[in-house]
């Protein structure tokens, strides 16, 4: 008699059958998660504008019509934003911030923009964000932070 010295067809049509499964259900929930990691960025970079609207709503007796993005005419506290690998650029007009997603993010998020509305509160600010972002796992993770009770307001 002769001993076995490899895997029948059966055995490897199984675990071909068994990769593939695991492939299909793998595969769209990656694009999810990197789709979701490249959001925090985008959100992340805006971290500092919104700490200079803070500051500057603070130092205007709860005021935000001075806090907008600087031109040469008119000087602000508000920094000059530095583009970074997902935010193309951002702008900030009476507290409002506007990013600016950079063009290759992929479908349904790349270049399109997401406006986080400042809510003055008695102590603190709230921020709504909206978006033109088509992409769901994108659209999902920007606006999953709303207060439902936070309107926009201009």
């Amino acid at each position: 008699m002769r001993a076995q010295s490899g895997f029948t067809l059966i055995e490897l049509m199984i675990v071909v059958a068994i990769a593939g499964i695991l492939a299909a259900v793998a595969i769209p929930q990656y694009g999810d998660y990197t789709m979701r990691a490249k959001v925090s960025n985008v959100l992340a970079a805006a971290a500092p504008l919104k700490t200079a609207v803070a500051l500057c709503v603070q130092e205007n007796g709860g005021e935000a019509t001075a806090c907008s993005t600087p031109t040469p005419a008119v000087p602000s506290s508000i920094p000059v934003f530095s583009a970074t690998r997902e935010v193309a650029g951002a702008t900030v007009d009476k507290g409002n911030i506007v990013l600016t997603l950079a063009a290759d993010l992929g479908t349904g998020i790349g270049g399109q923009s997401v406006t986080m509305t400042m809510k003055p509160g008695t102590s603190s600010l709230s921020w709504f964000n909206s978006t033109t972002v088509t992409n769901l796992a994108a659209k999902e993770a920007i606006t999953k932070n709303n207060i439902p009770d936070v309107t926009p307001t201009q």
